[in-house]
């Protein structure tokens, strides 16, 4: 997945360390949500890595701790990538298809209750937050590439390409807001 590729290039270009800042839980959660809608991956892989460079107090006593350790930003990083090549081929099922979906709407609910309990809040509200962000987010993107490919005519993978391009500027947002 490209957002894996652009967290690689600002780990290795950006030395200077910020403190953690969950200030918009709600809103970060939310763009987190599209993302998982669009990319699976993408939104654990960005979580990780975010709070594997800066970890929460908050999650230290929580079973959602192992999401910042570096261990699990490098696994989901490798998910992402296995992600990345199995979405080329050509069984791989919709993302609308009962897996595609479980698949977006778990990873949507684990961004979002790792986010919320960071930030001190209740993980539950951020899982259901981020799951129904997530799973509206797949359809919606589902739709939408569907119709600009019949609107256009442009070969579809093209306009895959720009999803990913709108991923990884996403995800690049909400690394530099976090």
């Amino acid at each position: 997945m490209i957002v894996v590729f652009t967290i690689l290039a600002i780990e290795n270009t950006n030395n200077i360390m910020v403190p953690l800042k969950i200030s918009k839980s709600f809103w970060q959660v939310f763009g987190l949500g599209l993302l998982a809608g669009m990319r699976a991956t993408s939104a654990p892989v960005i979580v990780s890595y975010i709070l594997s460079k800066h970890p929460s107090k908050q999650l230290a006593k929580s079973p959602l701790r192992f999401m910042q350790s570096g261990g699990t930003a490098i696994g989901t990083k490798i998910l992402a990538a296995g992600e990345l090549v199995g979405d080329k081929l050509p069984k791989t099922p919709n993302r609308t298809s009962t897996i595609g979906l479980i698949g977006r709407g778990l990873s949507g609910s684990l961004a979002g209750a790792t986010i919320y309990k960071a930030s001190g809040n209740n993980a539950l509200t951020g899982a259901l937050l981020g799951s129904i962000v997530a799973l509206g987010s797949t359809f919606g993107s589902y739709y939408l590439r569907k119709f600009i490919v019949d609107k256009t005519h442009v070969f579809d993978p093209y306009i895959g390409a720009i999803e990913d391009a709108l991923v990884t500027g996403g995800g690049v947002g909400l690394i530099i807001s976090a």
